[in-house]
């Protein structure tokens, strides 16, 4: 009797090099298809708007780099990269360390553990609108609970909300983002660290480590990979943030708040510039396609995260 495995495996065997050969491709192909659609046409045709005399939803004629030499002119321009930066720089370290450091907290085992690791990933789940809404009643003038318990009691802002002031708006909205996006870092974290392997840290205890070598020689090293992969993508969704800013402070008070993303959105919808929105988007993506070029070269020669 012919086993099943060993005629399954001499079919693949038979299989004709050309078709192995497309088979992957063939695989992938779904995907590429619909990253096509959804992604690169609309980029490509970004890229041309951001070539040509777009307003008022007309498409003139080529003018060049013109839309790009207006928008590097523009101060609201610096302005919006300068508060973007400054989101990023505070509310992503932030995230990063509590959420390693709860990750290394639910790895050691606490009790309950089943039911507090879906409840933490409650604020991440939530739809930005109901979290913009929820911590905008929260901040709200002198009646809001944090408002009220906290600013009113201890006279340290009355009168109006957080989002009200020039000086504090920017990190009421950073805090809400640490709010939410800091239990996804952690059970990110929690996952990898349920995955590394138990030999390292059996060789270790023999040899008398202790936990800080542990943490340090051993598991930051197996978790770099992981640690690098979602410290990228929080940079890149931190740097692009619109929905938190537009529902708290729409990028008030004056420009404050406003960010690349809510700075094109008002450079297309309330003044129709649409060619200079699109250089405006050309130039985020040139950014990001040099600094996360950059941080794959660094994180993969001095981590060997890649």
């Amino acid at each position: 009797m012919i086993d099943t495995d060993t005629a399954s495996r001499a079919g693949v065997n038979r299989e004709s090099p050309e078709r192995r050969f497309w088979y992957p491709y063939l695989l992938i192909a779904p995907t590429m298809v619909t990253l096509v659609i959804i992604s690169l046409i609309p980029f490509l045709y970004t890229v041309y708007l951001s070539l040509h005399e777009s307003k008022y939803g007309q498409v003139g004629g080529f003018i060049g780099l013109e839309n790009f030499l207006v928008v590097l002119a523009d101060p609201r321009f610096w302005n919006a990269m300068g508060v973007a930066i400054v989101f990023v720089l505070i509310a992503v370290p932030i995230e990063f360390m509590l959420g390693l450091a709860g990750a290394l907290i639910l790895n050691a085992g606490v009790r309950y553990r089943g039911t507090l690791v879906p409840l933490m990933f409650i604020p991440t789940m939530m739809a930005p609108i109901v979290v913009g809404l929820l911590w905008k009643i929260m901040f709200a003038g002198s009646w809001g609970l944090v408002s009220y318990n906290l600013f009113e009691r201890f006279g340290i802002l009355s009168g109006t909300s957080i989002f009200g002031s020039r000086n504090l708006a920017l990190y009421g909205i950073i805090l809400v983002d640490i709010w939410q996006w800091t239990p996804f870092m952690m059970l990110a974290f929690f996952a990898g660290l349920q995955s590394l392997p138990v030999n390292p840290y059996r060789a270790a205890a023999i040899d008398g480590a202790n936990p800080v070598q542990v943490f340090f020689l051993i598991t930051l090293p197996m978790l770099s990979p992981l640690l690098v992969v979602i410290v990228i993508l929080r940079l890149i969704d931190a740097f692009k943030i619109f929905d938190s800013i537009f529902i708290l402070t729409g990028g008030g008070p004056g420009d404050a708040t406003e960010s690349p993303s809510i700075f094109a959105y008002k450079m297309v919808f309330e003044y129709w510039q649409i060619g200079e929105a699109s250089a405006l988007a050309v130039l985020v993506w040139l950014l990001f396609f040099g600094f996360c070029n950059l941080f794959y070269q660094v994180a993969k020669k001095r981590l060997n995260a890649f």
